[in-house]
């Protein structure tokens, strides 16, 4: 267990605080007109940053750089499950938030977004990065 929670500390952080911010009452926030749908694009963002975190974990500790079947089911199917659940989650035990097709919509375009990105900046630089990081 200590293992996969060090291999994977990243994450597990990034699902953990999408899924607090997700089910806890925020207060109400004045909308921002200058941005429309910016829910969405928070939603988006959200999820990128959960798919990058995956990526980088995944292949931070990895020799062999290939992309396989595994990662991509971590990377990718992972974080829109997540919305996914959050989204039923928000919609069916929580009185203070509801779920909505275009915040899973939002969820799934910001998971499909980071998968390029992935497989361009993360993926032969996360060994690397992980080393300057640890070295300071």
């Amino acid at each position: 267990m200590k293992r996969t929670f060090r291999n994977f500390f990243w994450s597990i952080l990034t699902s953990v605080s999408v899924f607090v911010l997700s089910v806890v009452p925020i207060p109400e926030v004045p909308q921002v007109e200058d941005v429309p749908l910016f829910d969405k694009w928070v939603h988006m963002l959200m999820y990128a940053f959960v798919a990058l975190a995956v990526w980088f974990d995944w292949y931070r500790h990895r020799e062999d750089q290939r992309l396989t079947f595994a990662v991509f089911t971590w990377a990718v199917v992972y974080p829109i499950m997540l919305g996914g659940c959050l989204e039923l989650w928000q919609a069916y035990l929580t009185t203070c938030r509801s779920g909505e097709w275009l915040d899973f919509y939002a969820d799934t375009v910001g998971t499909l977004i980071a998968l390029p990105v992935g497989l361009w900046l993360v993926r032969p630089n996360a060994r690397a990065l992980w080393k300057r990081l640890c070295r300071r």
